[in-house]
């Protein structure tokens, strides 16, 4: 049996991604955002609002990254979602995380995050059904310590997602399957 629930925000687990830029004075910004993904291969779409600093740091800049949050560092990911660029221009600073900047775009690399897209700005929709940010992933860099045999590892990621049903997060670690072959078991 089935049962209808109040939520519009359904789909589970939701990335926790932290997109950061830096502020017309050179400080950085970095926001939580649940409503991203993939939109090509190499092209991220970020559904954001105008009123947020990043959005108008990215739009000024032309160019953000794109950090997984991890286990290690769910606090800082939640701090940079529930405090505002617009009223707490510090707020990265007050994490107490570190920043390099990307050789490639005006946007920084948050060290302490194990994967990083830099991205340069593409356009932003706001028409009824815009998506807002799109951006063009020129390089993607990862901790070393999250590889194994010259790939990512995801159980050492230890990224997390975002349950909308409860709010809580969640650890992505454990490999279940394989991709674009378990499912040929059942090809006749």
């Amino acid at each position: 049996m089935r049962k209808n629930i109040k939520t519009t925000e359904a789909i589970f687990p939701m990335p926790v991604l932290m997109i950061a830029t830096y502020n017309e004075d050179g400080t950085i910004d970095v926001m939580n955002a649940a409503w991203g993904t993939m939109l090509e291969r190499n092209e991220v779409i970020l559904n954001l609002t105008e009123t947020h600093k990043t959005v108008q740091n990215i739009k000024k800049r032309k160019a953000f990254t794109v950090s997984i949050a991890d286990s290690d560092h769910v606090v800082e990911a939640d701090y940079f979602g529930v405090v505002s660029g617009n009223n707490t221009p510090n707020k990265f600073e007050n994490s107490g995380l570190t920043a390099t900047k990307s050789d490639l775009v005006d946007a920084p690399i948050i060290n302490e995050f194990p994967i990083c897209m830099e991205c340069e700005f593409i356009e932003y929709q706001d028409d009824e059904y815009g998506c807002g940010v799109i951006g063009k992933i020129v390089n993607v860099s990862v901790d070393e310590k999250t590889m194994t045999d010259d790939k990512v590892d995801i159980e050492k990621v230890n990224a997390i997602a975002f349950d909308p049903y409860t709010h809580g997060y969640y650890k992505v670690t454990e490999r279940v399957g394989e991709a674009f072959k378990d499912g040929l078991k059942l090809k006749k």
